[in-house]
């Protein structure tokens, strides 16, 4: 099975990214779904949506987790019963979770694609940015942007919160071990420490609250 990557971000905080190569078959044994997530499952038109939704049980497992232990709230942000923390991603053939015992965490994977040069106005000052004149590394930089951004998103997970007004994420070169972040909501600040990897194409951020 294609675990992909695993990376350790503390003692207490877990990184596990899946490669969807099986079928919907082979993904699908050794899942037991609960009657919801089943439900759930049942509902997507997409095989790609469904053999995302079973690897990433299989992530959990590697975690020692069963679907059983999963739970959603009214606004969908995923919690563990046990009172840990995780955050779930889903990319194309890729897959992640992260998972943490002590803090608030987010994850996302995104595929580089030259689409995001067109709507970077949405979720930040392209303005910052004219200096980059390489059209890849453009496409780099808003899309580990927006890997963080939405990395943030899922850990305050709040209707209202607007990638562009309320998500700060401070200019980083991409040697960078660590970049920093924050939110500005409603007259709360928050502040998040990021990191990204890029792998065949896709760009992966994980983002823990300071």
């Amino acid at each position: 099975m294609p675990l992909y990557k695993t990376i350790e971000v503390t003692p207490s905080i877990k990184v596990y990214i899946w490669k969807i190569e099986e079928t919907e078959k082979e993904l699908s044994k050794a899942v037991e779904l609960t009657e919801h997530c089943q439900n759930r499952m049942d509902g997507m038109k997409s095989e790609l949506h469904r053999k995302g939704f079973l690897s990433i049980r299989h992530l959990m497992a590697e975690a020692g987790y069963e679907d059983k232990d999963l739970y959603y709230d009214k606004v969908g942000k995923p919690h563990l019963y046990d009172g840990n923390h995780i955050s779930i991603t889903h990319s194309h053939q890729f897959t992640g979770i992260i998972i943490s015992t002590d803090q608030e965490v987010g994850i996302d994977i995104e595929m580089q694609r030259d689409l995001i040069t067109r709507i970077a106005h949405k979720f930040t000052p392209t303005e910052a940015y004219a200096h980059i004149k390489d059209r890849k590394d453009l496409v780099r930089k808003y899309t580990v942007i927006w890997g963080c951004k939405e990395s943030l998103y899922k850990i305050y997970a709040t209707v209202g919160l607007s990638f562009l007004s309320h998500i700060y994420i401070n200019d980083f070169e991409f040697s960078d071990e660590i970049l920093e972040g924050e939110i500005n909501y409603k007259g709360d600040t928050t502040y998040y420490r990021l990191k990204f990897l890029e792998f065949e194409g896709f760009t992966c951020v994980y983002a823990v609250k300071k």
